[in-house]
């Protein structure tokens, strides 16, 4: 009887744990409403979710996966810039981001992310 209590308890926890987790269409109306501040001052030209959040299987310890394409320009983003914007947009989204430049892809990994990516 002790094993199906802590079942049944395991499974309202989890239950009203993803209550507080964003949805791909949250974090998408989000990001567009930010849009023209991002590429002002990060040169952001895109931005899209990709990974567990796109799928519908995070929970509150899920980071934030976007991959983002920068503008093209004389200088481009140093990497604490990059760093600022990555932090920038974790506070926005109030969870941890794991942000990933397009052109920075890797073959193998970039072609599945360029595939469920879901761009704003």
């Amino acid at each position: 009887m002790e094993v199906e209590l802590s079942i049944s308890a395991k499974k309202k926890t989890r239950s009203v744990s993803q209550r507080g987790v964003k949805t791909a269409e949250e974090i998408a109306e989000i990001l567009r409403s930010q849009m023209p501040e991002l590429s002002r001052r990060y040169k952001v030209a895109s931005i899209g979710i990709f990974g567990s959040y796109l799928r519908g299987e995070a929970d509150e310890e899920s980071d934030i996966d976007l991959l983002v394409d920068l503008e093209d320009g004389d200088e481009p983003l140093t990497l604490l810039e990059f760093i600022a914007l990555e932090n920038h947009l974790s506070d926005l989204l109030g969870a941890k981001v794991d942000l990933v430049e397009k052109s920075a892809l890797k073959p193998a990994i970039g072609r599945r992310i360029l595939e469920e990516v879901q761009m704003v």
